[in-house]
């Protein structure tokens, strides 16, 4: 016995007819690909090529980027499949949204490293000094590619092509048992969402909470820049996953699949995901405006050399008030000695 399932980010873009959604779908996701693929590509091209001391914050955007890039590529297809037909078969079907699951996944392990490593710096400055280095972000990067990867897995057992009036689309996933689904669903939006969200919120809580006691005032672009990225995210993906829970909620309810969710919803939830990979280069930009650039270096590269030395800076400051403190502490318990 199979049941069809919520749809996933790419699925969702697509209705059974070309009517006033599915172009407008289209449209969106058609601008995501002009505007995203080339942002991507240059900022993957303004690290690689211009930035040589890269921070960990750096390189984990170089990684970020690279995941959208393998989203949007798959964009083409998903436009032509929503104005004809599915003509690539089931194989093909699978494999984009593997891909798409595996960097959905990948994209918010790696901005929860980025909150983790800044929380690291700021915080516990000579922890980071002595466990976070290149090698061991390299195979820090290396651990959550392969863990998305397996963590993705599950689409390749529940996808499959639908067909309706002789239209094949890749939009719905069975299972096996409403038992499977809930277990696929729960995974999805608690182990890639919530759960990261909740790490991510108390890093930046006691990372706010530091930088007022270290009186840090100077510009925080950069850091300012990483929480617009990891909120940015956080709101591109917080509607698919809040109608991941709604159809739980029906799946416990009834036992079985039901249509809880308005067809508008599901369309805009699958535009804001789409959307999501291509907004982080549009963020950069907004944030090089400021930069002087000249023909040796643009704004983007300037941008990206202020947040090395930003990252740098702050792990400096840290190591200073630890170390101030660790001195005090030293006086103090020479002077309870001493009486």
């Amino acid at each position: 016995m199979n049941h069809s399932a919520e749809l996933s980010p790419s699925e969702e873009m697509a209705t059974t007819e070309f009517d006033g959604g599915t172009a407008a779908a289209c449209v969106i996701l058609g601008l995501s690909f002009l505007v995203g693929v080339p942002g991507n590509l240059l900022v993957i091209w303004t690290i690689l090529r211009h930035i040589k001391q890269r921070s960990h914050t750096v390189v984990l955007i170089l990684h970020l980027a690279a995941a959208d890039l393998l989203v949007l590529i798959t964009l083409p297809v998903w436009i032509y499949s929503l104005i004809y037909s599915w003509v690539f078969g089931e194989a093909f079907c699978k494999a984009l949204m593997y891909i798409i699951s595996v960097c959905m996944f990948s994209s918010i392990f790696f901005i929860t490293l980025m909150s983790v490593e800044r929380f690291l710096a700021i915080c516990h400055p000579f922890s980071t000094v002595r466990w976070m280095t290149k090698s061991a972000m390299n195979r820090c990067l290396v651990l959550l590619w392969l863990l998305a990867i397996l963590v993705g897995a599950p689409v390749l057992l529940t996808k499959s092509l639908d067909e309706n009036d002789g239209s094949k689309q890749c939009f719905v996933r069975e299972f096996s048992s409403v038992t499977q689904e809930i277990i696929i669903s729960c995974l999805e939006t608690f182990g890639g969402f919530f759960f990261p969200f909740i790490i991510i919120s108390i890093c930046y809580c006691l990372v706010t909470a530091q930088l007022r006691r270290m009186r840090y005032n100077t510009k925080q672009k950069s850091l300012v820049l990483v929480l617009t990225v990891v909120i940015a995210f956080l709101l591109c993906w917080f509607p698919y996953h809040i109608i991941n829970i709604m159809d739980l909620v029906c799946i416990l309810k009834s036992g079985s699949d039901s249509d809880c969710v308005p067809e508008s919803f599901i369309l805009c939830s699958g535009a804001l995901v789409f959307i999501n990979s291509s907004l982080n280069p549009v963020l950069y930009a907004l944030f090089a405006r400021n930069f002087r650039g000249n023909l040796e270096d643009s704004r983007m590269v300037r941008l990206f050399r202020e947040m090395v030395t930003h990252a740098n800076r702050l792990m400096e400051l840290g190591v200073q008030q630890q170390t101030s403190q660790r001195a005090a502490n030293t006086q103090v318990e020479l002077r309870s000695d001493q009486c």
